[in-house]
């Protein structure tokens, strides 16, 4: 290991060091994803250039952008989301069309050089900006899932120097770079005093739904000219926010937040299956059911323990006690036996 470590270090002090090998594989749960993950030497690489990055971005981003920073997240930008619904009666979401597929690589360096950063750091952000993980990789797991894949969220289809592959860290700190722009224009150009976005999922507020579009046009114009995007024409969504707004697994209104139907809906699904006698384990790819010990071992009740705080882990930042209550008198059945709530509903633990 720590050979490794030093032949990398000189490799990278020498800038003789060339991104390595990709497993590529495909991902069912929560939706087919396609992935690029890096080796382990390149995710070292990934981190010293993000840690050296990240002091100089983070004084550069607006506040209200919640995806892969420290002390932000998904349920800050809801909690926002509500403070801001109180203020406002209209909202407009909109998204990205195939974004990290769509990335222009010339774009994103050409951000970079505006920045202060010496010539090795430049070198290095170089390297893994236009790294095309397709050109050596080695295939993992299912291979007929790759043609169920769309074209448009493959990197085997995009077009020379577009697209980032999803998963590394790199392309999450990438993505907030690129979006950065966006983010300026709609806060300094545009004036938008309420605006939150998530990765790559934008809302705005405001009383006026007629400037709602106005400002829609205007941000698509801007990422066509300037960050060679455009936003999704099918999924932008316009409505009074006393009506809700649906946003990263929750109902946002604003006196209240629910959790979305469907997570409900999929927990249920995994306690029916616990109580006939299955319980899930995950791999890379996807979710299989395998059958319960008739007296289940420690380890498949810690599996149990572990899906079922996950989800209960979501519902405590919603306004969701008579939620997590039902679920545990009515949906637990057999699983009473083994896991027993703590503070209010808000998780489980092994019974004792």
């Amino acid at each position: 290991m720590e050979n490794n470590l030093y032949n990398l270090y000189t490799e990278l002090k020498n800038e003789t060091y060339r991104p390595g090998r990709s497993i590529c594989f495909v991902v069912t749960y929560p939706k087919l994803r396609e992935i690029f993950a890096a080796d382990f030497k390149d995710r070292i690489v990934h981190h010293l250039l993000v840690a050296r990055l990240e002091p100089y971005y983070e004084k550069r981003f607006i506040y209200d952008s919640y995806a892969c920073r420290k002390d932000k997240g998904a349920h800050k930008a809801v909690l926002r989301l509500r403070k801001f619904s109180r203020q406002n009666k209209y909202y407009l979401q909109i998204d990205v069309k195939n974004f990290f597929t769509s990335i222009d690589k010339n774009t994103l360096y050409s951000i970079f050089l505006k920045g202060k950063f010496n010539k090795e750091t430049r070198s290095l952000l170089k390297k893994m900006i236009f790294h095309d993980p397709t050109s050596n990789y080695y295939l993992k797991g299912d291979g007929n899932l790759f043609s169920k894949i769309p074209p448009c969220k493959s990197l085997f289809y995009t077009p020379k120097n577009r697209g980032l592959p999803i998963g590394n860290l790199t392309s999450q700190f990438f993505a907030n770079v690129y979006l950065n722009e966006v983010d300026q224009y709609i806060k300094r150009t545009l004036k938008v005093k309420h605006y939150i976005r998530y990765v790559d999922d934008m809302i705005l507020l405001s009383d006026d739904k007629n400037q709602l579009l106005k400002w829609r046009d205007e941000i698509n114009g801007f990422l066509s000219e300037k960050l060679k995007l455009s936003l999704h024409p099918g999924k932008d969504r316009i409505g009074a926010v006393e009506n809700g707004i649906d946003f990263l697994g929750y109902i946002v209104r604003p006196n209240y937040i629910l959790s979305r139907r469907r997570v409900a809906g999929n927990l249920k699904k995994k306690l029916n299956l616990f109580n006939k006698g299955y319980y899930l384990l995950s791999n890379n790819q996807k979710q299989i059911s395998l059958p319960l010990s008739s007296n289940p071992t420690d380890e498949e009740i810690a599996r149990m323990l572990t899906t079922v705080n996950s989800y209960y882990g979501h519902f405590k930042h919603a306004d969701t006690y008579n939620l997590r209550k039902n679920l545990y008198e009515n949906r637990m059945g057999k699983l009473k036996n083994y896991l027993e709530p703590v503070d209010n509903y808000a998780h489980f633990r092994i019974a004792k």
